[in-house]
């Protein structure tokens, strides 16, 4: 989402970080192109205009202007600026004392509530947690049928009745199953409704006060732009939020709805949603999303991702084939399986100085239909030839670029990067102390 931004900024760093000095009018010039980027991206105007302000503050110092780098001084007080930003309360979830905690989603129609209540809901279960999933929205006709065909799949109970009942009755019966049934959390989809319609945001004030929910967090489409924040302030008002779940985060809107939300409505993000699986739903960090729309990556989040994907197993049996310089194309087709499980996009964007780089990749090097593409080539291959790649002739390469629907030049561009990645794997396994590994990257 934040990728124009990125860039933007990037380039404004560039040129920051390439002087040895720096200048009043050097950092006023830097500012003025980040408010622009800023603005462009949608981000709310006094957001920007207090944001840009509290750095220029901060960069025109004696610290900052006489130290030996200024510019990576300066790059460090955006950062640090753009986390205050983005932080808000508490971002994790209040849980009582006596179960269930119930969690009361709301939002527009169209902004995800229901998938994401049941990615929440995985979520909290993958946390230790034993959720159970309530469909209180009853106008929506397929509605209650979506959310427990979800529930099957993720294996996580449903409390429904038909249309005939209400909100209010719905919601506080499937607390009180929860509790009998011994969850620890109670998540209640709501129908979506327009902040301006006073009959259905009254319903929901009923609902409200029906289950005393320990948290009441919006739904909002990030794609909506300022009319996110908006919708949040309004509903702020009436329900009196105590959190925002941010979807779509992975789309191509400009990202300025979550950069601004925070400090318009004073209500902290608590998750945002990164794609459509039913993992795709990230705890909120402010400092992590910060060094993602600086292209500094995140690092923290991409191991916590790493080890979710990869079990304890596979992963000792991997460190052995490093260890004993045995990585063959089945490993490779493992790695590549595993970085799809994360999703491919998202993992780029975690790699620190990936933004930077991509420009000077040749097109769909870093590209996820390489990696399908990559897989086929190999699931044609014969165990033998997996296990042996120095077998692969010029008529066994014919024959696996039919079989997988490529070509010849395809299965010579994967066995090049199959050997890089061997290669590597060598010199891992040679370098006995950390000096040596840290000579292998010079």
């Amino acid at each position: 989402m934040f990728e124009s931004l990125t860039d933007k900024l990037n380039s404004v760093f560039q040129r920051l970080t390439g002087k040895g000095r720096l200048t009043e009018g050097d950092v006023d010039e830097a500012l003025k192109q980040v408010r622009l980027a800023l603005l462009e991206a949608d981000v709310n105007f006094r957001v920007t205009r207090d944001l840009v302000n509290r750095v220029r503050e901060r960069s025109v110092g004696s610290e900052v202007m006489e130290s030996l780098g200024p510019g990576q001084q300066v790059v460090k007080i955006v950062h640090e600026e753009l986390t205050a930003t983005l932080t808000g309360d508490d971002h994790r979830l209040i849980q009582t004392g006596r179960p269930p905690s119930v969690i009361l989603l709301v939002g527009l129609q169209g902004s995800g509530k229901t998938t994401t209540a049941a990615k929440l809901a995985m979520k909290l279960r993958q946390d230790g947690g034993r959720p159970m999933l309530v469909a209180a929205d009853l106008r929506r006709p397929a509605a209650i049928e979506q959310l427990a065909t979800l529930g099957k799949q993720m294996d996580i109970p449903v409390y429904h009745e038909d249309q005939s009942s209400t909100p209010v009755k719905v919601a506080r019966a499937g607390v009180r199953q929860a509790q009998q049934s011994g969850a620890t959390w109670a998540i209640i989809d709501t129908g979506g409704r327009l902040h301006i319609d006073d009959e259905l945001m009254e319903e929901l004030e009923e609902v409200k006060s029906a289950v005393s929910p320990q948290e009441v967090l919006l739904v909002v489409d990030a794609m909506t732009g300022q009319d996110a924040v908006n919708s949040a302030q309004e509903f702020h008002q009436r329900v009196d939020l105590t959190g925002l779940i941010l979807t779509k985060l992975d789309g191509d809107a400009r990202g300025g709805a979550a950069i601004s939300i925070t400090q318009v409505t004073s209500v902290p993000i608590k998750f945002i949603g990164v794609g459509e699986r039913s993992d795709a739903l990230e705890a909120f960090y402010p400092d992590r999303l910060a060094s993602r729309i600086l292209g500094m990556g995140d690092v923290l989040t991409l191991i916590e991702k790493a080890q979710e994907a990869v079990d304890e197993k596979q992963a000792k049996e991997m460190e052995r084939k490093i260890r004993t310089a045995t990585f063959d194309l089945e490993d490779f087709l493992q790695q590549f399986q595993s970085v799809k499980k994360m999703g491919f996009a998202q993992v780029l964007e975690m790699i620190p100085g990936f933004s930077q780089m991509k420009n000077r990749v040749p097109e769909g090097q870093f590209d996820e239909k390489q990696l399908v593409k990559f897989e086929a080539i190999i699931r044609s291959m014969t165990y033998q030839e997996r296990h042996n790649p120095d077998v692969l002739n010029g008529r066994r390469r014919r024959r696996i670029a039919v079989g997988s629907g490529t070509t010849p030049q395809d299965v010579n561009q994967l066995l090049n990067q199959f050997r890089q990645a061997q290669k590597l794997m060598k010199q891992l396994s040679g370098a006995r102390n950390p000096k040596a590994l840290m000579n292998m990257f010079r």
